[in-house]
């Protein structure tokens, strides 16, 4: 019996490998762009940067390092150099394949951080798996910039499985879209007409601003942004901007929104403050040709009609007065019900002025009647 030689007693001792054959092993070296891996046969297999993952210029020194077990797949037993091939990416997206599969059958929710933003939605990769996120699928609403997504964590359910063609679509959209209707239900269960509550500034328009209440959105309109005039929502309110809004009425799901707080209704003590014969202040707001709206305070206007804006004949308003002009005058009528005031200028002048000018029309009067007398 012939002794067996070093050589053939370490080929006897090593295992045999086929392709396609899942074995593990440690790993003995590692380079920027190549594994070195003991695998218990002759020669150490070679696992280079391109098959262990998709993603470029990866560094494999900072993902593993000497002594890591690693289960990989032969590629090929012999190279031409007598060094083995292995495979990690191949054999990751054949278990990430089941994985994938396994969440479609079962409507799972998976999570995966956003590896790219394409022109045409999100690219994610779940074990080695890409997964398609179509821009019509990431949100309920439609999002032109999907940027924001970059490098965020998201959760979505896989609608389409196709390995044959690598065909893996995602869906976020049908988990936004339950859980703003599970937060809408909590929201109406918890809110009433009259209630405060605080939302935050999603959409300004030049009719209003939609309010996120947090399940729901609310129409805060601009009649309802307060109790004096705001004529451009936009000037007073920024997307973003926290507030706490009354509901004024609730509709089915539409909810309308007010900051027009009763506590701050400034007609609460107008008939005080405005009674007839007080002398009162305020601003030009607006000018019609029958007289000039005066505010006195954010909600309260009042009329100066263009008979009472002087002593002498005012042709029309814009010809004494503009927007912006201060205002002194009497209050000459108070409606608490109507919510109208009216001023009067000409009732400030003084009593010997009003005296002289009564006598200086009687004056005139008399001499007509003398007048009309003589010609009869």
């Amino acid at each position: 019996m012939s002794e067996l030689t070093f050589e053939q007693m370490l080929e006897e001792s090593c295992k045999t490998i086929h392709s396609g054959e899942v074995v593990e092993g440690t790993v003995i070296d590692v380079k920027p762009d190549e594994i070195i891996i003991n695998i218990g046969y002759k020669a150490d297999g070679i696992l280079t940067r391109s098959e262990y993952t998709n993603e470029p210029g990866v560094d494999l020194t900072t993902v593993v390092k000497p002594g890591d077990s690693m289960e990989v797949k032969v590629l090929k037993v012999n190279d031409g150099e007598g060094q083995v091939l292995l495979t990690y990416k191949r054999l990751a997206a054949e278990k990430g394949n089941k994985r994938i599969e396994e969440a479609f059958n079962n409507q799972e929710v998976l999570k995966a951080t956003v590896a790219q933003v394409l022109d045409g939605g999100l690219s994610v990769v779940v074990e080695e798996v890409r997964i398609f996120i179509p821009a019509s699928l990431v949100s309920d609403t439609f999002e032109k910039d999907l940027s924001k997504y970059a490098g965020q964590e998201i959760e979505f359910v896989i609608t389409e499985y196709n390995p044959k063609r690598r065909r893996y679509i995602g869906n976020r959209k049908v988990l936004v879209a339950a859980k703003k209707e599970e937060l809408q239900k909590e929201l109406f269960a918890r809110i009433s007409e009259g209630d405060v509550v605080e939302g935050t500034v999603k959409n300004v328009t030049d009719f209003g601003a939609f309010i996120d209440l947090g399940g729901a959105d609310g129409l805060l309109h601009i009649s309802e942004m307060s109790w004096g005039r705001v004529e451009n929502p936009k000037k007073v309110f920024k997307v973003g901007d926290t507030l706490n809004v009354l509901v004024k009425e609730i509709s089915g799901t539409k909810i309308a929104l007010s900051l027009k707080f009763a506590d701050a209704n400034p007609w609460k003590n107008a008939a005080e403050k405005y009674a007839v014969g007080n002398v009162v202040t305020g601003k030009v707001a607006r000018m019609t040709d029958f007289g000039a709206f005066v505010e006195l305070e954010a909600g309260v206007d009042a009329l100066l009609h263009v008979s009472q804006i002087s002593k002498d004949h005012v042709e029309k308003p814009s010809d004494a007065l503009k927007v912006g002009d201060e205002v002194t005058a009497k209050v000459v009528d108070f409606n608490e019900e109507d919510k109208k005031i009216s001023l009067s200028v000409k009732a400030l002048l003084a009593p010997e002025a009003e005296e002289k000018e009564e006598v200086e029309q009687d004056v005139v009067s008399v001499d007509i009647d003398s007048v009309i007398a003589e010609q009869e």
